[in-house]
């Protein structure tokens, strides 16, 4: 028997000739070997096996940077182990009658025309089917980064193990520099990369399919359509603790979700902005190449996920590029006007109808600031973190344009992207009225702040409460304690 042949085993399979499906040539025995893998038991062979099946194209993924099937299945995964059950034909009309009457409301508070779609109630399952594809566009642009990241790293190990006074490797012939083994290495490397991106993605869609209230919450149209969608199992968790009736929350959400659906079909510019400025800060995210190359170094060969944990915490560069940093302020500028304008217009909607309005707005101002499903998923994906500090800018920005020159002129706003409201704006709410109404004739510009609470209520503007004054002789501002 050879030095290179595997020793007799007659109750048991050679290790390596089960993980490779074959002989072993006797250069890459040795070299296995040294590194701990020649005496390994059944259970990590196949678990090896099937990694190597995966990591050569026998998996079932794609060569693309984020392997879809993966991200699939482990988002579908974690939604069954958390628990989805089927939508009832009976909480599908319900739901449907629910967008119906919020559709009603908002028709009342602005002008902006219905979207097409139709009220349709989601299991958490369905939600991940429809929004996967989004994120995997969203998310492609870090992948490639990462790809990169890793062969880079890779090519640096095997680098510095051809370098002078490194220890031989076994079963290397003499002479050869192990960059050479790079060219055989790389589409491992790269299907690695997908298969680890893939896995996080799936983990983060799945996790956020069990928070999500409805279809974009989040803030971006990802559901590539005009319906409006409500994750009735998730509206039912959010409902516990709030002491009021399930059906008032269910209500109070969907003219929410219905009214941000409207926003983005009535002003065809804001999802494609929104959309490109994720893509824009993924785009030139920063790797952190050094944690990756301390990842490679300390990996366990013999754990196959060894690899993906020490990657975890130290993925992302912590300081963002200037081209980030721009694309984040845009980014936030327009998270924080759709949501500002969804405050306003929801408000006004349900304050006639919804007795426990003010404690559900307050409900989701909580949910927000102490990070929200969007925060969390966008933070695990692209390392953006979204912070809700300019939600209330946005709000006060467009009850003053209401309170000042009228819902139509609050909605007029979104024509174009280059008259809409922009990050300085939020920063003079007030500036922002006074220069929209510009060459508008002669016009009363002043715009208090119980103007504004009363607006972010439901209630008349100042035009309206001058009237009122006149009629009833005046008001007294300690009526509201909130001034």
């Amino acid at each position: 028997m050879s030095d290179h042949e595997p020793a007799e085993r007659p109750d048991e399979p050679d290790p390596l000739e089960a993980i490779f499906g074959g002989p072993v040539p006797p250069q890459l025995r040795d070299a296995l070997e040294s590194m701990g893998l020649g005496d390994i038991d059944a259970d990590q062979v196949a678990q090896m096996r099937s990694q190597m099946e995966m990591l050569m194209g026998g998996g079932g993924g794609d060569d693309g940077p984020v392997n879809s099937e993966l991200a699939h299945d482990v988002a579908r995964q974690l939604v069954a182990q958390e628990g989805d059950s089927s939508i009832t034909e009976a909480t599908r009309r319900d739901v449907d009658q629910v967008v119906q009457v919020a559709t009603l409301w908002l028709d009342q508070v602005t002008e902006m025309p219905r979207p097409d779609g139709s009220g349709i109630a989601l299991s958490r399952a369905e939600w991940v089917e429809r929004t996967l594809p989004l994120w995997e566009r969203l998310t492609t642009p870090v992948a490639e980064g990462l790809q990169a990241a890793m062969t880079s790293a890779m090519q640096q190990q095997l680098s510095q193990l051809g370098e002078d006074g490194a220890p031989a490797i076994p079963g290397l012939p003499p002479g050869m520099n192990p960059a050479a083994m790079m060219g055989q290495m790389e589409p491992m490397v790269r299907r690695m990369s997908a298969s680890m991106f893939g896995g996080q993605v799936g983990q983060a869609v799945g996790t956020l399919a069990g928070d999500v209230i409805s279809g974009t919450e989040v803030g971006l149209p990802i559901m590539g359509d005009e319906s409006v969608a409500i994750l009735p199992a998730n509206v039912a968790a959010f409902a516990e603790g709030l002491e009021v009736d399930g059906g008032e929350v269910h209500l109070y959400l969907a003219v929410r979700e219905a009214a941000r659906v409207r926003l983005f079909a009535a002003v065809a510019w804001l999802g494609p902005q929104l959309l490109t400025a994720v893509e824009d800060y993924a785009r030139d995210i920063r790797i952190n190449t050094e944690g990756i190359e301390e990842a490679v170094r300390q990996a366990d060969p013999q754990d196959p996920e060894s690899l993906q944990d020490a990657l975890g915490d130290s993925l992302f560069s912590p300081e963002p590029s200037p081209a980030q940093q721009a694309a984040l302020t845009r980014l936030e500028t327009l998270l924080a006007l759709v949501e500002g304008w969804v405050d306003v217009v929801a408000a006004q909607a349900v304050e006639p109808h919804l007795p426990h309005a003010e404690a559900l707005s307050e409900a989701v101002r909580r949910r927000r600031a102490t990070g929200g499903p969007a925060q969390r998923t966008f933070a695990s994906l692209v390392g953006l973190e979204l912070r809700p500090r300019r939600l209330r800018d946005a709000a006060n920005l467009w009850a003053a344009l209401e309170s000042q020159h009228g819902r139509d002129a609050r909605d007029e706003a979104w024509g174009h992207p280059d008259v809409a409201p922009s990050g300085a704006d939020l920063d003079d709410p007030l500036g922002y009225v006074q220069r929209h109404g510009a060459g508008g004739g002669d016009v009363d510009l002043t715009v208090t702040d119980a103007d504004i609470e009363q607006l972010l209520r439901g209630e008349a503007g100042p035009s309206s409460t001058r009237e009122a004054e006149e009629d009833h002789g005046g008001t007294d501002a300690g009526d509201d304690p909130r001034t």
